[in-house]
């Protein structure tokens, strides 16, 4: 168009239909670069949009954007016809000349002659100063802004001027802040002094007082001895004195004998009296004195006492303090010992994991060893048997020209043709077991005889299997053709992934005349032979040769080849047998687990090429025998990464079933195009590891995470992409990459390996940091096909022969997993509730039961008679252990209650949940994390149910290690989130209000 455009002079030599088409082609740049407000004033002036027009262009409130208003100018101009057209490229050359050159391809020029005279020179004069106004206008606003930014500029240097100064003051202040607590350190240190020199004083005070009352109580008893001692020499000197003067009065009286008794008696009674009254005048003496000094000593005591009650008061706030601090520190001390106890139990079931891991991998090593040697003899016995089998082949071509020559001939007698039939014998001896594969039908008139017929056969490939079908019967007798289409059919039955094509394949000989035929079993062989050169041959001898002489001729070609029947999974399935070395560089492919596996391109001169592969065809089965294990596999349901592991195995002749699934693959396409996705893969997992962002686009996930996986090669990496989901909605939300499944579980070894150097374990305190690990283990001996696939680093693998030949050389053979599939579950009915530990349950439950929505489970008596119908049917979930025997936990009882609209509460361990979910029944699990200082808080709850605070957290310890094996989320609450009984209530009605409106993520059960 564009090249047209520059033929002619000016655009009014187009008609109206190419004007608007070249507008049309490039509408998206237009109405994405174009401002509807400076192209309406000269639209108006050419007469070609009206005020009205031009209102409900710039105005309308049904337009939310420029694209819109400029959609709408288009519109409005296309009804205008050519006119508008011409008007529309004319105001392009003023205001956007980019875009003119774009659609006219013609470079914009301002000249009046070439315009299309829609308006006149001096209406076409004013729209330009019309427009240069607006511009001026523009320029004039540009320089206001420009001006106004100045003006904040200069705001901004002087706030930054006054930041300045105040930083500096603050500098300022920081210093004189760092001099004042230098001095008050130094008063700080210089008082501490003073105390001490005070403590020293009062010591030494309180040794003064001491000593002062030593000193006194001294002096009290020298005191007391003094006044005995002045007593004592008192009563002596008042005896020597009355001695005395009775002595002397015995010799003046002594001549007065009359009144020597009266006398004597008042010198007695004197000498009483003075006694009596000396004695009580020291005694007071005395007395008064120790009363002064017991009123002084009270003082004393009284003082001493009120600063011992105070410094009694302070010692016991002290040993207050003292112990809170020991019961504290003995509760951290238990609490630690505990933990570490649990770490040590830990530790060692990972070590012990470790060890079996290591003696299981020697032990694969063994067996692999062993099985790679009888490979070997067994390859080596398999070239003996080719070698023989050409041997044979080349008899059976000599045997085979010599009964042409015989048939050619007249008939010479009965002699002659058993001597050919003896010959035939002698070339080639009779295989019974083959024979009775596929009987000759001798009914249809055949031409050939019965030795012929079995010689035929022995050379039919079909006849070729392998000596294992020999081992199927006891009988010395040939199995029937019907016990045989039995067989095959029941193997199918069973596994249709473990026979192999010829095994599959029926073969039915019918007569040329024969009427009967079989619309199923037309099958497409191509080997890459010239199967025209075949066909010929059929055609030529079928006027007198039955099916199988045909077939015996149409094999008789230079080089005898050996053509493998197809196997039919589909009415369009084609099975293809070609050359496939490097099969990888001959085809390229793409899609998905969603889509399917298709070829991409094929590399021209390739036998892929000449075998007639083409963009569009989907690869359904791949069948390559020369690998050790041999590889079998379907595509169907595989990942792109699986897809490719499998084809770059192929590196010779192999068997590729495919179809051709045109639609499939241009949606895929078109998918792919437009960016919607980037591959054809689309599944969802559970991050079984913590994982960090190291690099640009790498996801950041939590363990337990759901990722939706959209492409497993996404940009030829190894690595896959993937997406946060939202847990209530399931949409895509943050993308990123992450590691493919292999490297994915050497991050879970190596980060297992550090937790183990470190002596620490996977484990999520209450309250703490997120967990880091979840020890999931899959048994690859008997795991499913998609569980087997993630041991080799995809997710969904093609369906090996056997079921676990990647498990072949050891018997129990795990391995842990990073990601899980999990598949989504929308119950729109209330979901049972779960609580662990059972024993928080037991509490909960009976405070739950008395709201409305929740009622506890209860368990049914059934009959002996009952419980064998019953776990037939699978409706038994688990025995109810607090009543006894003969009641169980059964579907029907949760089913009832959930059908009012009622969360049942369950009391079931953890290992029912997985016969839940056969059910279809996905119940909601609440993890309460429970520690010593929690147990308190729940003291009265196991006080009423008979268990003691060391039993609840044993049994705590022991569910959460079983919370691993669940195979869904989990709800856990903190215990930092709830103080008592009833905040714990309350927070477990939320968090299953929340659960329920969830998502629920299953895992896939292992077979």
């Amino acid at each position: 168009m564009a090249e047209l455009c520059r033929m002619d002079s000016t655009l009014t030599a187009l008609d109206e239909e190419m004007l608007w088409d070249m507008l049309e082609s490039h509408r998206c740049k237009i109405v994405q670069s174009i401002c509807p407000s400076r192209l309406t004033p000269y639209l108006r002036q050419a007469k070609v949009l009206g005020q009205l027009d031009e209102e409900e262009v710039l105005h309308s409130p049904r337009f939310t954007n420029s694209a819109m208003r400029v959609g709408h100018l288009l519109d409005l101009l296309k009804a205008r016809g050519k006119n508008g057209a011409v008007a529309f490229l004319e105001s392009l050359k003023f205001h956007n000349p980019d875009v003119y050159t774009l659609v006219t391809g013609l470079q914009p020029d301002i000249d009046f002659s070439t315009f299309s005279g829609l308006m006149e020179t001096s209406k076409l004069t004013e729209c330009l100063a019309g427009a240069i106004s607006s511009l001026q206008e523009e320029l004039a606003q540009e320089k206001a802004q420009r001006e106004m930014l100045l003006r904040r500029c200069q705001q901004l240097k002087e706030r930054l001027g006054l930041a300045e100064a105040r930083a500096e003051g603050l500098r300022q202040l920081e210093v004189d802040h760092s001099r004042m607590k230098r001095e008050v350190s130094a008063h700080f240190h210089e008082v501490l002094k003073l105390k001490d020199e005070m403590l020293n004083l009062s010591l030494h005070y309180s040794n003064a007082l001491r000593e002062k009352e030593l000193a006194a109580t001294r002096c009290h008893s020298l005191q007391e001895e003094l006044y005995l001692v002045k007593q004592e020499l008192q009563r002596a000197s008042l005896v020597s004195s009355c001695e005395r003067e009775s002595r002397e009065r015995s010799l003046r009286l002594a001549s007065d004998l009359e009144c020597e008794g009266e006398e004597l008696n008042r010198l007695k009674e004197e000498n009483e009296k003075l006694r009596s009254m000396t004695f009580s005048l020291v005694e007071k003496d005395i007395l008064e004195q120790s009363l002064d000094e017991a009123r002084e000593s009270k003082q004393e005591l009284v003082d001493r006492i009120h600063s011992l009650r105070e410094r009694a008061v302070a010692a016991e706030r002290q040993q207050k303090q003292y112990w809170e601090e020991k019961e504290q520190t003995l509760l951290q001390f238990r609490k630690t010992q505990v933990d570490c106890e649990l770490y040590r139990e830990k530790m060692t079931t990972l070590q012990g994991q470790v060890a079996e891991l290591q003696k299981e991998r020697d032990q694969a090593y063994t067996a692999r060893d062993g099985a790679q040697m009888e490979m070997s003899q067994r390859l080596v016995e398999k070239d003996a048997l080719r070698r023989r089998v050409f041997e044979l082949t080349e008899q059976v071509c000599e045997l085979r020209t010599q009964l042409r020559r015989l048939q050619a001939e007249p008939p010479a007698g009965p002699k002659q043709e058993a001597g050919a039939r003896e010959l035939c014998l002698r070339g080639k001896q009779r295989l019974v077991r083959m024979h009775a594969m596929c009987p000759p039908d001798d009914s249809d008139g055949s031409l050939l005889s019965s030795t012929e017929s079995r010689l035929w056969w022995d050379l039919n490939p079909t006849s070729s299997r392998e000596q294992m079908d020999s081992f199927r019967s006891s009988s010395p007798m040939p199995p029937s053709q019907q016990s045989l289409y039995k067989r095959v059919a029941e193997d199918f039955l069973e596994d249709p992934e473990s026979l192999s094509f010829p095994e599959v394949l029926e073969v039915r000989l019918q007569g040329a005349t024969g009427d009967d035929t079989d619309t199923d079993l037309e099958y497409e062989i191509l080997d890459g032979a010239d199967l025209s050169q075949s066909e010929d041959s059929l055609l030529e001898s079928s006027q007198s040769l039955n099916v199988s002489e045909r077939l015996c001729l149409s094999a008789d070609i230079n080089v005898p080849v050996r053509r493998r029947p197809a196997r039919k999974i589909l009415s369009q399935v084609t099975v293809l047998a070609f050359k496939g070395d490097a099969l990888l560089e001959q085809i390229g492919v793409i899609g998905g687990n969603l889509t399917g596996i298709f070829i991409h391109h094929v590399t021209p001169g390739s036998a892929a090429n000449e075998m007639a592969l083409r963009p569009g065809t989907q690869i359904m089965m791949v069948d390559y025998k020369p690998t050790e294990p041999s590889l079998r596999a379907t595509l169907e349901n595989t990942t792109l990464e699986q897809a490719v592991g499998l084809l770059r195995r192929v590196n010779g002749s192999c068997y590729l079933s495919v179809k051709i699934n045109t639609e499939g693959y241009k949606n895929l396409i078109q998918d792919l195009d437009a960016k919607v996705v980037t591959s054809g893969d689309s599944f969802y997992i559970r991050v079984n590891l913590a994982m960090h962002r190291k690099g640009v686009g790498e996801l950041h996930a939590h363990c337990n995470d759901i990722l939706h996986v959209t492409d497993t090669m996404f940009q030829g990496q190894s690595c896959w992409h993937a997406y946060h989901v939202n847990p209530y909605t399931m949409k895509d939300m943050e993308p990123g990459t992450i590691p493919n499944y292999s490297q994915a579980q050497q991050q879970l070894l190596a980060l297992i390996q550090d937790m183990t150097q470190r002596c620490t374990v996977p484990r999520k305190p209450s309250g703490g940091p997120q967990k880091l690990v979840r020890i999931v283990s899959v048994d690859k001996a008997g795991a499913s096909s998609r569980s087997s696939s993630f041991d080799q680093g995809q997710l969904t693998s093609g369906r090996e022969e056997g079921g676990s030949s990647m498990c072949f050389w050891a018997e129990n053979c795990f391995t842990l997993a990073p990601y899980t599939l999990v598949h989504p579950h929308r119950p729109a009915r209330p979901r049972p509730v779960l609580f662990v530990p059972r024993v928080v349950g037991k509490i909960l439950s009976k405070k739950l039961s008395l709201l409305q929505g929740f009622k506890q489970c209860p368990a049914e008596y059934l009959s002996q008679e009952e419980y064998v119908t019953w776990s037939q049917r699978g409706d038994i979930i688990q025995e109810g252990e607090s009543i006894g025997d003969h009641h169980w936990v059964t579907r029907h009882a949760v089913e009832s209650l959930m059908n009012t609209s009622t969360h049942a509460l369950l009391d079931v361990r953890l290992d029912s949940v997985r016969v839940l979910h056969r059910m279809d029944i996905f119940p909601i699990i609440v993890h309460v994390s429970v520690n010593e200082k929690t147990a308190k808080r729940l003291r009265k709850g196991l006080q009423r149910l008979g268990t003691s605070e060391e039993q609840l957290l044993e049994a705590a310890r022991q569910e959460e290690g079983e919370l691993d094996r669940v195979p869904c989320l989990y709800s856990s609450l903190a215990s930092d989130n709830w103080s008592d009984l009833d905040s714990l209530l309350s927070c477990v009605r939320l968090a299953i209000a929340d659960e329920q409106k969830k998502v629920v993520w299953t895992e896939q059960s292992p077979c």
